[in-house]
């Protein structure tokens, strides 16, 4: 657990560096198609919780912070430290969301590195990033 705190800590202190968004490495276009898997849970259309909650504008903000939605306590720790979502910890959290995620409630995982590289570049993208 020290180990993804140290990472998570590093992840942080990036996500406001201009230098740390050219790490967006995926195709957006491609991820987009690959979003399709999250649909049955997660919008990014519109403001609106379903299972987990919306994504619109999630590239960029910090974790668990959607109003209207009630996160994990592992999710709500990972808020109170700041966590902000971004390559680096979204590439961690996708493929085992449980094994950074205390009790996380999301189950299901990416587990091909290009799906998770396209996902999150359609993710930023449709953030604004």
């Amino acid at each position: 657990m020290k180990f993804v705190t140290a990472i998570i800590a590093g992840a942080m202190v990036l996500a406001g560096s201009a230098a740390y968004a050219q790490d967006i490495t995926g195709d957006a276009e491609a991820g987009e198609k690959v979003f399709r898997k999250c649909k049955a849970c997660h919008t990014i259309e519109k403001e609106q919780n379903k299972v987990g909650p919306h994504l619109v504008g999630i590239y960029g903000r910090t974790a668990g912070s959607v109003d209207g939605y009630k996160y994990s306590v592992g999710l709500k720790k990972l808020h109170d430290e700041g966590l902000v979502w971004n390559v680096e910890t979204l590439t961690q959290y996708l493929p085992s969301p449980k094994d950074m995620v205390e009790k996380s409630k999301m189950t299901f995982k990416l587990t091909k590195e290009k799906e998770i590289a396209d996902v999150i570049a359609y993710l930023a993208h449709e953030s604004g990033e």
